[in-house]
């Protein structure tokens, strides 16, 4: 049985920081792309990172971009988001998500080609 397990989440500052780990399980654990994805109610899941299982470099969306760092630990199956100088928008509920081969580039953000989702963690940036 797949399964991917979020946490980290809780109550952050503006500007502070906070680490997301997702830790893939059964089948989930051969995913080729790892991904993150902001749910935002009344809207579809945005992605805001990725990365392979592989040696390539991982994928931001530009909101998020030099704020947001992802590493994977593949003996370990986990995948971490490492996330500095949050904004009061950032506010919401993460999940991550295994996708698996075939496998391109631009599919990274699509949560249409993700076949596992976890159940997400929320965290919120408040003063």
């Amino acid at each position: 049985q797949a399964q991917l397990v979020e946490s980290g989440g809780g109550f952050v500052q503006p500007g502070g920081s906070l680490r997301l780990s997702c830790v893939a399980s059964g089948s989930a654990r051969d995913f080729t792309v790892i991904g993150w994805f902001r749910q935002v109610p009344g809207k579809e899941r945005e992605g805001g990172s990725g990365i392979t299982r592989y040696e390539s470099p991982p994928y931001y969306a530009d909101s998020v971009k030099g704020r947001f760092t992802i590493v994977r630990d593949n003996s370990k199956r986990t995948v971490f988001l490492q996330m500095y100088a949050l904004e009061l928008e950032d506010t919401t509920i993460y999940l991550c998500a295994a996708l698996f081969w075939p496998f391109s580039a631009p599919r990274w953000s699509q949560a249409v080609f993700y076949d596992y989702w976890g159940q997400g963690t929320q965290f919120t940036v408040s003063s």
